[in-house]
């Protein structure tokens, strides 16, 4: 049976694989504090609501905001890009920094599940059977990194 490594707040021995895990990420020509704040920022139609998001006090409150949101606050595409840049940012995480790369390596080939209870596609969700895209996700960025390591 494969070992499964869940998180899901941005502390504990696997906190930094949150998106909400404070550690600063240049993407996109711009510094964030939190790879949460990074993929926020492209959801808004307009810039100066995505400066309003990322201006929250912490990160959460920030992807809380940006919940909140009404329809046409949103891009229109923003279904049709969410994943592929949920993808670019957390790339842009786990590259900018060698510890995190390092830590996200030592997870070895376990399963990695964000344990939201209120997201079923980023997480598991209320049911315990949602898509967890962000577990998806890292481990993809996991198996590029080992790829990248041994010279494939």
């Amino acid at each position: 049976m494969t070992e499964e490594i869940r998180f899901y707040r941005a502390v504990g021995p696997y906190g930094f694989l949150s998106n909400l895990y404070r550690q600063p990420l240049f993407f996109e020509g711009r510094f964030f504090r939190s790879a949460e704040d990074a993929y926020q920022y492209g959801k808004p139609r307009k810039t100066e609501v995505a400066d309003w998001l990322v201006a929250a006090p912490s990160p959460h409150l920030c992807a809380a905001a940006a919940h909140a949101l009404f329809a046409f606050d949103v891009r229109p595409d923003w279904n049709q890009i969410k994943l592929e840049r949920m993808r670019q940012v957390l790339r842009a995480k786990f590259t900018q920094h060698r510890e995190l790369k390092l830590s996200l390596l030592q997870t070895g080939d376990a399963r990695l599940i964000e344990e939201s209870a209120t997201d079923a596609f980023w997480g598991i969700g209320k049911t315990r059977k949602g898509k967890n895209m962000l577990g998806v996700l890292l481990m993809e960025i996991r198996q590029e990194l080992r790829e990248e390591k041994d010279g494939r």
